[in-house]
């Protein structure tokens, strides 16, 4: 096999991929829906099969070539590993290996030793590369002869040698790919080429159609984020203005705190010194207060018994309007979901009733067109029918006069006559 350069036949995975994808559908009408499945059952290429003579060898040429990449590929892992596939590959083949091998370590070491010397023998070395890279073209041949000859031990040394997820498989797979676009490409029309372009300028105006609906449906979201950020901000300045006045408000707390105490201290002061005087006036008031602190311990506890009471109670009451309030909100919800259900279905409607006056409308213009192609032709007729009844009304004209004229020349004639004859 002839060493080419595999950037020949490289092509872009990605370009493949793009080209093989599934189309996507449009909302189009019954015709165009059946253009393009069949356009997607022509791009596929497991769908193709070749229809001429020319066709089928330009495939074959490509498999051939593919295989031969595969076997290609799979001699340094099987040189690497010539002692345990040797029983496998024969002594022709292993001969013809070990030969190939011997030449990859020559080219190997005349390419390090031409790095190494100087520039006086690089035509000589030019010459021994060219001829050593020729007899490596022939050894290359001869191992992909005897190997593809043997298509069970080609199967079996893909099954044991084969690398995953290396280079040469993607370059391989590439070059399948590349296959597949040929193939393609060779069983394409240009009918169909030009069916395939009409069908990706439809695509490519549905995608526009929706990117606009998309842009429009971005611009009220940003709207609709906007009008909340800005309900947001108001809040938060409320809030603010909130903490600020409950900061203000503990400020002067602790304002009217202070002078409260020192108000008090200043009291403690003075009524120390006059309590002194007033121990045992007030020693007597302690039993009259005692029995009143005690009236009071229970009056404070039926009247603590009664807040407690009123606390459960309009807990009870929260609880309630709390259950009431989902209660409420989940029969919202059902309501939504039958009114959103409903829009769906009216949404439904309106695009079939939609389709259905379109259609309406092209029968419409058609009938318009037909009246109107009728109406010219009776303004012709009506036309044509004037101007015949002109001028038939024209030929009796001039006959009738022709026949007046026709009479008085007789009855003139005939009046010359008779006054010859008195006159004689």
């Amino acid at each position: 096999m002839a060493t080419r350069d595999p950037a020949v036949f490289q092509v872009s995975s990605q370009d493949m991929k793009q080209r093989n994808k599934p189309l996507v559908k449009g909302t189009a009408t019954p015709e165009k829906a059946m253009m393009t499945l069949d356009a997607v059952k022509m791009l596929d290429p497991h769908r193709l099969k070749p229809d001429s003579i020319e066709t089928e060898r330009i495939i074959t040429v490509l498999d051939e070539t593919i295989a031969k990449l595969e076997m290609s590929s799979l001699i340094p892992r099987i040189i690497d590993s010539l002692d345990r596939f040797a029983d496998m590959l024969g002594p022709e083949i292993t001969n013809n290996l070990i030969a190939y091998q011997k030449l990859s370590n020559e080219m190997e070491h005349l390419l390090s030793s031409s790095e190494e010397e100087d520039t006086m023998r690089a035509e000589e070395q030019r010459g021994c590369l060219c001829l050593l890279e020729q007899r490596l073209k022939c050894s290359v041949r001869n191992v992909l002869r005897l190997l593809l000859a043997n298509p069970s031990l080609c199967q079996a040394l893909k099954y044991k040698a084969w690398v995953r997820e290396s280079p040469v498989e993607a370059f391989i797979k590439a070059f399948g790919e590349f296959r597949n676009f040929m193939l393609e490409r060779l069983l394409t029309s240009p009918m169909e080429e030009e069916e395939n372009i009409q069908f990706m300028e439809d695509i490519s105006l549905q995608i526009k159609k929706n990117t606009e609906a998309i842009t429009a449906l971005q611009a009220e979201l940003a709207a609709a984020i906007r009008t909340r950020e800005e309900e947001i901000h108001k809040k938060d300045n409320v809030i603010k203005d909130l903490k600020t006045s409950m900061q203000d408000l503990a400020k002067d707390c602790k304002a009217g705190i202070q002078q409260i105490e020192q108000e008090g201290e200043k009291q403690r002061k003075e009524m120390l010194q006059a309590s002194q005087a007033r121990c045992a006036r007030l020693q007597q008031d302690i039993e009259q207060l005692g029995a009143q602190l005690n009236a009071l311990v229970l009056e404070h506890r039926a009247s603590e018994l009664a807040l407690r009471k009123r606390k459960c109670r309009v807990e009870m009451e929260i609880v309630n309007w709390i259950q009431k309030y989902d209660t409420d909100m989940g029969e919202k919800q059902a309501e939504y979901e039958e009114v959103h259900a409903a829009y769906a279905e009216e949404k439904a409607q309106l695009s079939l009733l939609t389709e259905e006056h379109a259609v309406l409308l092209q029968e419409y213009s058609q009938i318009e067109e037909e009246r109107r192609i009728r109406q010219k032709k009776e303004e012709q007729a009506l036309k044509e029918l004037t101007t015949m009844t002109l001028a038939a009304t024209r030929i009796q004209a001039f006959w009738r006069g022709y026949l007046v004229r026709s009479l008085f020349k007789s009855k003139r004639k005939k009046k010359k006559g008779k006054g010859k004859k008195a006159k004689k």
